[in-house]
């Protein structure tokens, strides 16, 4: 998960908790952060790849679009699927994201029953119905 903010991601780490599975949900703060780790770089050298990104738009030192742009020209990580997860749904963030090859696009709720919702869709979608590509 990339996001900056707190309550965001104890909402959604909690909602994955109530699907089945056992799920371990790593959190960059920010769009630099995220790509040394996605990239396995300075503290994150350890980091593992992760199955599915949860990108927020709106953070610092690089936004949500910079960071999904990175991570789709990168030939070693075009294949993670990489999801919009954000609280502003504006049509023409939309069609950036979708633009940029995001395989996702979804409203962050704060109603935790929704996060619910969401994080089992998430669930089924990505990691029952779909064969995901492992290099």
């Amino acid at each position: 998960m990339i996001n900056d903010n707190p309550t965001d991601v104890l909402l959604i780490k909690e909602a994955f908790a109530f699907c089945e599975g056992i799920y371990e949900i790593y959190v960059a703060k920010d769009g630099v952060h995220a790509i040394e780790f996605q990239k396995q770089q300075g503290q994150c050298c350890e980091a593992l790849r992760p199955d599915i990104v949860l990108l927020d738009l709106n953070m610092p030192r690089k936004n949500g679009f910079k960071v999904l742009t990175e991570i789709k020209a990168d030939s070693d990580f075009r294949s993670t699927p990489t999801l919009i997860y954000t609280s502003f749904v504006v049509r023409e963030d939309i069609r950036i994201a979708y633009s940029n090859y995001a395989n996702g696009y979804v409203r962050k709720s704060m109603d935790f029953d929704e996060c619910i919702k969401i994080a089992k869709s998430i669930k089924y979608f990505w990691f029952s119905a779909s064969i995901l590509y492992e290099p």
